[in-house]
């Protein structure tokens, strides 16, 4: 045992000292390839889709729900001329709008969605010419075996089609999954999680149709002829009083010599509390995919509503564009050059006021640009270099001769105090401002007003107000509420000389 203990001891000293290829790979090579994928699985998944009303409602919701939000190609580093680079789209972008010549954006992304909800993986394959893919074409995950590999752990994919196994590269394969925790290669689906309510529920239905299908064995009632009667005088009694109270949805028994009981030993619908189970299966069902009851409940107010969209927006739809986004931008946007990432628009709802409040919390440490970016997504501007407020704490440091100086003077440059300092000033230059903003509402990419006058804690305030504005009453209104910051009044109380 000493020796075992010394012997893994210098192996761990030796581990340490430089860093080495995984050493398992070979090992989980070797235990894959006895294992040949799920295809099996991926049918009867595709099965219970097709014939379970709540797995179709909660793949449909999150599919065509996240095949709705716009992807976008951004730098992943400040660009030197952002508006230019804004102006061009990426080919990405482009290339994701017409994946194929038989398949639109939005029905890539309903199948790749829907394929991870329904299998846990889902495949693109890339086709183009000269090492940049023109064409996205979705894979069925039933068809895909991944191929071990001892020193890459995958080697390649086969795609199998009526026996005919096509080999395919990892370079030509993107492979979305979602974590499996005892599966090495492949992804775990939310449906082998809701497998067992599913196919309950599905027992339930099928038992539904039969108690009410025509093949169901218990008659309607019963005709007991106690004394006997031939068989001549028992078929015309038969068909007299089906002539006369039967028809194609009214069976009848007919049972003659002596009197006859029937003892019900079935359970009734209200006796299996039938209504309540299948209930209880459909709030199970839609809780694992991530589905809010309330979406989908008759009952639910508009309060309860509008929680459980927000709900489904933040905690289930969300994470699951990011994990698409981000493999993405791992194994296709390395095809094109520069440093670029792919991202779904952020649709998760924000509260105005704690946004606001977060932001107003950010100004001491977080200067204007920093801000701009972190929260709006927006490029840096002349006039943000510092946090809100601080040049006017950075001026008097330079006639202190402090180390802050240089700063201060930088400041001075892009806004001068003498400026700062007259509120006739400041107020020409936010009338203009509100006139360019008029003008320019609705336009993309429009360039920043350039502002001198108008202090720092007004133009930043405003600048968020209008960021967040729809329409002109909403811009006029950020106007107003600026001026009443800069006077103390709605309006200004002098008139503009023109």
């Amino acid at each position: 045992m000493t020796s075992l203990i010394s012997r893994l001891s210098d192996q761990f000293a030796r581990a340490r000292q430089r860093l080495r290829p995984a050493p398992h790979l070979e090992r989980l090579a070797v235990h894959n390839t006895a294992r040949w994928g799920g295809g099996a699985d991926s049918a009867s998944q595709a099965q219970l889709y097709r014939q379970s009303p709540w797995v179709y409602i909660a793949v449909n919701r999150i599919a065509e729900a996240g095949a709705l939000v716009p992807l976008r190609i951004r730098p992943r580093f400040p660009q030197p001329n952002p508006e230019r680079a804004a102006a061009a789209p990426h080919p990405l972008e482009m290339l994701l709008d017409a994946p194929n010549p038989f398949i639109s954006r939005f029905e890539l992304l309903e199948q790749t969605i829907g394929m991870l909800e329904l299998t846990g993986n889902a495949y693109w394959f890339l086709a183009g010419e000269g090492g940049v893919p023109t064409e996205i074409w979705p894979l069925r995950p039933d068809r895909v075996r991944i191929v071990p590999d001892p020193a890459e752990l995958i080697k390649g994919y086969l795609y199998e089609i009526d026996g005919q196994r096509i080999p395919l590269s990892t370079l030509e394969v993107v492979h979305f999954k979602r974590w499996h925790p005892s599966d090495d290669l492949y992804g775990l689906s939310a449906l082998e999680a809701a497998r067992l309510a599913v196919t309950s529920d599905r027992a339930m239905s099928e038992w539904n149709r039969n108690t009410f299908g025509q093949d169901n064995g218990v008659p309607a009632g019963i005709v007991a002829v106690k004394d006997y009667v031939s068989d001549t005088d028992f078929e015309r009694i038969k068909a007299e009083w089906r002539q006369s109270y039967g028809g194609p949805q009214r069976r009848t028994a007919f049972l003659r010599g002596g009197t006859v009981e029937w003892h019900n030993i079935g359970l009734s619908h209200a006796e299996l509390d039938f209504l309540q189970g299948r209930q209880a299966h459909r709030d199970e069902i839609l809780n694992i995919f991530g589905i809010p009851v309330g979406l989908l409940s008759e009952n639910a107010t508009e309060a309860n509503a509008t929680v459980a969209e927000r709900l489904f927006i933040e905690r289930t739809l969300w994470p699951k564009l990011v994990r698409i986004a981000q493999k993405i931008s791992q194994d296709v946007l390395p095809f094109w050059p520069g440093a670029y990432e792919a991202e779904f628009e952020d649709i998760r709802p924000t509260d105005a006021q704690i946004r606001l409040d977060e932001i107003r919390a950010a100004y001491p440490v977080l200067s204007v640009n920093e801000i701009r970016e972190r929260y709006y997504r927006l490029p840096a501007t002349l006039w943000g270099q510092f946090p809100v407020g601080a040049r006017k704490q950075l001026v008097p440091l330079e006639a202190e001769g402090s180390v802050g100086s240089d700063v201060g003077e930088a400041a001075a440059t892009a806004a001068p105090e003498a400026a700062k300092s007259q509120p006739e000033t400041a107020l020409r230059e936010l009338r203009r401002w509100e006139r360019f903003a008029l003008r320019r509402q609705g336009r993309i990419g429009r360039r920043p007003f350039h502002i001198r006058a108008v202090p720092d804690e007004v133009a930043f305030e405003l600048s968020a107000e209008l960021l967040a504005a729809d329409g002109e009453a909403e811009i006029k209104a950020a106007f107003a509420s600026a001026y009443a910051r800069l006077t103390g009044v709605p309006e200004p109380e002098f008139v503009l000389v023109k």
